[in-house]
This record gives C-alpha cells, sequence and structure tokens, in this order.
C-alpha cells in the first residue's frame, strides 16, 4: 500500500447526496477477481452514456461531457470532495479499489458510510470528515477557483489552502499510522514474519506429519 504523508492535488467535487457503492463502482465490474484494474469505471453510469460491461475498453465507450469528472477542468484531480453519507450502500471493498484507482488519495466529506469508511484506510485512502459548513466553503471555492489545490498533511493532521489557511481534522491514531507507513492488515501482519516463520518451523519440528498434504 503507498505511504500518505503530505499530498497536494487537485480537486474535483461530487455535488450529491446519499452517494452509494453500486454507483462508485456498479454491480456488474465486480465479477472481477483481481484487485487492479478498476478505475475505468469509477462512476460508470455517471461517467458515460453506454452501458458498461467488463472487458470493454475505455476508448469504445460514449463520455458523458456533463458528468464533472469529464470536464477539462477536473482532469487529474487527486482529491474529492462530497456531500454527506458517501460510501452508503452495500460493503464492497471494489468502491474504494476503483476510487484510489482512478487516481485519488484523499476524500473529504461531511459523513461516509462505516463500512466504506474504513475500507479507504485499508487501501491507501484518506477520508476526511469536517462540518457540512467547512465543505460547503471547499465547494465554493472549487467552483470559484479554476484549478484549486488542496495540500493535506496527515502528519500535521491539517488541509492547507492556497492562500495558507489551515483546516484541522480527526483521524484515529492507529489508523494514521497504517496510512503514514503504508500498512495494509497483510503489511501489519508481515511485521512479524520472522516469529511466524520461527513458529512454523519449531511446530513442523514437533509434528512432523503436518508437512504432509492429502
Amino acid at each position: 500500500m503507498e505511504k500518505f504523508t503530505v499530498h497536494k492535488g487537485l480537486v474535483a467535487p461530487m455535488d450529491r447526496e446519499n452517494v452509494d457503492t453500486d454507483a462508485i463502482i456498479p454491480k456488474q465490474f465486480l465479477k472481477s477477481i483481481r484487485k487492479t484494474g478498476f478505475g475505468p469505471n469509477l462512476f460508470d453510469e455517471w461517467r458515460y452514456l453506454d452501458v458498461g460491461q467488463p472487458g470493454i475498453a475505455e476508448s469504445e465507450r460514449k463520455i458523458n461531457p456533463d458528468f464533472v469528472l469529464n470536464q477539462p477542468r477536473y482532469k487529474g484531480a487527486s482529491v474529492l470532495i462530497a456531500r454527506k453519507n458517501f460510501g452508503c450502500g452495500s460493503s464492497r471493498e471494489h468502491a474504494p479499489w476503483a476510487i484510489e484507482q482512478y487516481g485519488f488519495r484523499a476524500l473529504i466529506a461531511p459523513s461516509f458510510a462505516d463500512i466504506f469508511f474504513n475500507n479507504c484506510f485499508k487501501n491507501g485512502l484518506l477520508p476526511i470528515v469536517l462540518p457540512e459548513r467547512q465543505v460547503d466553503e471547499l465547494f465554493n471555492d472549487v467552483a470559484a477557483f479554476p484549478g484549486y489545490e488542496l495540500t493535506i498533511d496527515l502528519d500535521r493532521q491539517v488541509i492547507v489552502k492556497p492562500q495558507g489557511e489551515e483546516i484541522p481534522f480527526e483521524v484515529n491514531a492507529f489508523r494514521k499510522y497504517c496510512l503514514m507507513n503504508g500498512l495494509d492488515d497483510i503489511g501489519l501482519t508481515l511485521r512479524h514474519k520472522d516469529k511466524i516463520q520461527a513458529y512454523e518451523a519449531e511446530r513442523l519440528a514437533t509434528k512432523p506429519w503436518l508437512a504432509h498434504t492429502m
């Protein structure tokens, strides 16, 4: 998992409440057993005018020019601001996979669905909860200033606006540690690789029949 320390990026607005995980990555794309390749189908039913199916190249799709992420001013955005209850609906982990693989590193909203919120941290995304008033201000700033960027300093737990104003945010200490060190659940386990290997070696030495398989 990629480390998150300080990130500066272009901001894109998702001005909708209750964006569910089926809108983030529609159900037909969940057939894949791989953890990669979901970025092109992020918000598929909104980004395209045709019906998306697995295996269809993005170049063959009909783009919806009115959808926010298809607008030239938001090309390359890596910070997404959203309205309340972002990520509601089913618990599919494919949703944060698609968001991260599209190129986003941080999400800012007044609230997130609990399971989606947890899945973001486990997949290298930083979801930030701010009061609605502050989120409204960010939406206004993004609309008023093309090319609007934010700097997110996870260590200091602040969002830095272009003029230098800082917005503090809260984050769980353990989740912060994992993000700053690029540790997902597997990475956390592998920190104890030597102890695991030593245990397995001792177990096989005392119970050698466990080495045999049917």
